[in-house]
C-alpha cells in the first residue's frame, strides 16, 4: 500500500511539474511575436505532459478542404526500377502565378512518404501558396537523394506555367534528413556534380529561401560519420572514403550567393546534435548569408510535432516567406 502511495505521489508531481512547464510554454509579454515555447528538461517530463494531455500533437493526417486541389502522385522522374512523383496542391481559384512551397520529407534517409508534411501543405496551400511534396530514393547510396530533390525542383520550375507557379519564387522545406536535403539544394545549387539523369539539368535548381527544421549540415564530425543512419545513406564508411562525407555535407558548399535560410532546432535533440545548427548559424554568418536562428530550449528532435513548436515555427515561416518569396503580385 505504501508503495502504491510512493506511485502515486510521483505521478502527481510529474504532473505538477508539467503543468508548470506547460505554464512556461506560453508564458510571455503581450506582443505579437510569439516566445519561444519553453520545452521539457527531461523526456519523462514531456511524456507526462502528452500522458495527461497537457501537450497537444498537431494532426498529421488531416482530410484535404473543398478548397483546396490535391494533384497527385505526378512523375517527374524515372530511373532503374524507381519511379518518382510528387504532389502539388493548389487553392481552388488560382488566379495570377503564386510562390511554390517544396517540403521534402524526413526519415534517416531511409524511410518516410511525400504525405508526411500533408499539415504543412494544407495550411499553406489555404494561404494561397501552391505547395508541392516530393519522393526521393531511399535505397540508393548517396549521392542518389541529392540527384533526385535536385531534379524535382527543376521539374516543378519546367512546368511552372502548367501549375500556376511563379518560377522565380521557390522555397525547399525539410525536417531531418529532409532539411539536409533541402540544404544541398539551396548550397550545391551551382555545383554541376550533382546535375547527372536528369530530363531538365539545363533549368536551374536554386531556390529563393531555405528552411532547414533540425537537419545535419556536417556529416564529418565524429558523431555524425560513426552513426549508423549516415553510414547507410553514403554506402560506405569513413575509413573507406571520407571525401563522399564531406561532399554531402551542406556546410561546405555555402557561398555568399546562397538563398536566405530559416533554421529551427531543439537543444535537446538526441539524433542531430544542436551543435549542427550553431555551425551552420555561423557559416552563415560568415558568409555574409542573411539567415534566422530559432534555438529552442529543451525540445527533442521532431519538436514542431508539438502545437506549441508547430504554432511557434509556423508563425516565423510565414513571416520567412512573406519577406523573401511575396505573393506580392501574384494574387488574384
Amino acid at each position: 500500500m505504501r508503495q502504491n502511495t510512493h506511485w502515486g505521489n510521483v505521478f502527481t508531481i510529474a504532473i505538477l511539474i508539467g503543468f508548470v512547464m506547460f505554464g512556461f510554454a506560453f508564458s510571455g509579454d503581450d506582443d505579437d511575436a510569439p516566445k519561444p515555447p519553453r520545452g521539457y528538461p527531461a523526456m519523462w517530463m514531456l511524456k507526462a505532459a502528452y500522458a495527461t494531455g497537457m501537450l497537444k500533437l498537431v494532426n498529421t493526417g488531416p482530410d484535404v478542404p473543398e478548397d483546396i486541389t490535391e494533384i497527385k502522385d505526378i512523375v517527374y522522374k524515372i530511373i532503374d526500377d524507381d519511379t518518382l512523383g510528387l504532389d502539388i496542391y493548389q487553392p481552388a481559384e488560382l488566379g495570377a502565378p503564386k510562390p511554390v512551397l517544396i517540403f521534402i520529407h524526413g526519415g534517416g534517409w531511409r524511410k518516410g512518404k511525400k504525405e508526411d508534411y500533408l499539415y504543412y501543405l494544407l495550411h499553406f496551400a489555404q494561404q494561397g501558396y501552391i505547395t508541392a511534396t516530393i519522393s526521393y530514393r531511399l535505397k540508393t547510396p548517396f549521392p542518389a537523394a541529392v540527384e533526385d530533390v535536385k531534379c524535382a525542383v527543376r521539374w516543378i520550375r519546367a512546368h511552372a506555367e502548367e501549375y500556376s507557379i511563379d518560377p522565380n519564387k521557390i522555397a525547399v522545406i525539410g525536417g531531418s534528413a529532409g532539411g539536409h536535403l533541402s540544404m544541398m539544394i539551396g548550397y550545391s545549387s551551382d555545383v554541376p556534380d550533382f546535375d547527372i539523369d536528369c530530363d531538365m539539368d539545363s533549368v536551374s535548381s536554386k531556390p529563393q529561401a531555405i528552411v532547414n527544421l533540425y537537419g545535419p549540415v556536417d556529416l564529418t564530425t565524429e558523431y555524425a560519420h560513426t552513426h549508423k543512419l549516415t553510414v547507410n545513406f553514403i554506402g560506405q564508411t569513413w575509413e573507406e572514403n571520407p571525401d563522399a562525407y564531406k561532399k554531402a555535407s551542406p556546410i561546405n558548399y555555402i557561398t555568399p550567393d546562397d538563398p536566405p535560410t530559416l533554421t529551427f532546432h531543439g537543444t535537446k535533440d538526441e539524433l542531430v546534435p544542436i551543435r549542427q545548427a550553431d555551425m551552420l548559424k555561423e557559416k552563415l554568418d560568415k558568409a555574409g548569408i542573411e539567415n534566422e536562428y530559432h534555438r529552442l530550449k529543451w525540445w527533442p528532435h521532431t519538436m514542431d510535432l508539438a502545437k506549441p513548436v508547430n504554432e511557434y515555427c509556423l508563425y516565423y515561416m510565414e513571416r520567412f516567406f512573406e519577406k523573401h518569396i511575396p505573393m506580392t503580385n501574384s494574387k488574384q
